[in-house]
């Protein structure tokens, strides 16, 4: 058992919490929880490290059976202290892993991609995410300025997408290309097509901007059009992961019911 916060295990995971850089360097992230831990074992995905404590081992012994039939290693004990120094959480779930930033490739002709530009709200880039994966789109593009896919907070919030949803960081001439034969749409406040009159059947990709600072300059050269949607005339705003999924899921029912809007 590992009983002490200054174990080199210990603090790998906690340059791993902290450490944009080091992820990338490393190629691994963070993952907390029964709900990850699942996901791993749904997509057979071993994990590099496993940690858990006493107490949690007590009552999942079927979630380590299943991981043990394809992970090499059984996992370390650590105790209560140990696992709150290497945890994300205010209150530790008891198990974390570190796994493999997937590298999951964009389908070669994509029917529909969400490009966040500038999206710095983790909570809202996690629940982006997972909103994505819901809604069956191919890929997420982040542009420079985003924040990582693999910070902890994302993660959290994104409740397993990364192991299915490919999300790259593209400059905007990398996501012009990608965008080529698409219709490109950009989320507006107003002075937009309503979006539920916009026809989603062909190709389309929807870029959200960031609630502080908007779309840039860049994403309205590469939008053919802007789209909206219909507000009390109080409300000045919805929040940019509230708007991206009622988007998404218009194109969601349109695709499925075969209509044009």
């Amino acid at each position: 058992m590992i009983t002490s916060p200054t174990n080199d295990k210990v603090k790998m995971v906690r340059r791993l919490q902290n450490e944009r850089r080091f992820r990338a360097q490393e190629r691994v992230f963070v993952v907390e929880g029964d709900r990850w831990l699942a996901e791993l074992v749904r997509h057979q995905i071993a994990p590099r490290h496993l940690f858990f404590t006493a107490a949690w081992q007590a009552t999942h012994a079927e979630i380590l059976a299943q991981l043990a039939e394809f992970t090499h290693h059984p996992g370390l004990l650590v105790n209560e202290t140990v696992m709150a120094a290497m945890s994300d959480t205010t209150t530790p779930p008891g198990v974390l892993a570190v796994v493999a930033i997937p590298n999951l490739p964009l389908p070669p002709q994509p029917s529909l991609l969400l490009i966040l530009d500038a999206m710095n709200n983790p909570g809202n880039l996690g629940t982006m995410l997972r909103t994505a994966a819901a809604a069956g789109v191919d890929g997420v593009l982040l542009t420079p300025g985003s924040v990582d896919a693999t910070n902890p907070k994302v993660v959290r919030g994104s409740m397993g997408a990364l192991l299915r949803l490919p999300v790259h960081t593209l400059s905007w001439a990398q996501i012009a290309e990608v965008v080529q034969g698409m219709t490109v749409w950009l989320a507006a406040v107003d002075a937009g097509e309503v979006y539920t009159a916009v026809s989603w059947q062909p190709p389309s990709a929807l870029i959200i901007g960031s609630e502080a600072g908007g779309a840039g300059q860049e994403a309205y050269q590469v939008a053919h059009g802007r789209v909206t949607i219909p507000m009390h005339a109080a409300t000045e705003s919805l929040n940019a992961a509230v708007a991206a999924a009622v988007i998404l899921f218009e194109v969601r029912r349109q695709r499925d019911e075969g209509v044009k809007g």
